[in-house]
């Protein structure tokens, strides 16, 4: 079985409320985190998803117009450069929070997973729910 078969899918996207989802799906990152001292002064594999509940507007086909996925990625990409953490629930609270900070997103799902901390298992992590 694969991580992603045991993870439930959301259902996100509503037209009724207009309501778009934006993902990121399986984001690999080599990261400084983790609280030990053997995580200290190396990176380790991590593995991120972010689902996005975002309020739809015209587009008029536009990426100024839209939550951009790559601006998202670019993002996580930065928080993990900025330093060590020891916690994936910090790196996730932080993915959530500049998520949130755009307008258009009502609420920010994050996981975050480390790929290699323990032997037997495929991934350990956590995953949040942040709204405004």
């Amino acid at each position: 079985m694969t991580h992603s078969e045991n993870v439930t899918p959301l259902k996100i996207a509503d037209a009724a409320r207009a309501i778009r989802h934006v993902f990121v799906r399986d984001l690999s990152l080599e990261a400084h985190i983790g609280v030990y001292a053997h995580e200290h002064g190396r990176t380790q594999p991590i593995r991120v998803n972010v689902d996005l509940t975002v309020s739809e507007a015209a587009h008029s086909d536009k990426l100024a117009n839209v939550v951009c996925y790559e601006t998202v990625v670019n993002e996580i990409k930065a928080l993990v450069a900025a330093g060590h953490l020891n916690l994936v629930e910090t790196l996730a609270e932080q993915i959530a929070t500049q998520c949130l900070a755009d307008p258009r997103v009502i609420v920010a799902r994050i996981r975050v997973e480390k790929l290699a901390a323990i032997p037997e298992a495929a991934s350990v992590g956590v995953e949040i729910e942040r709204a405004k």
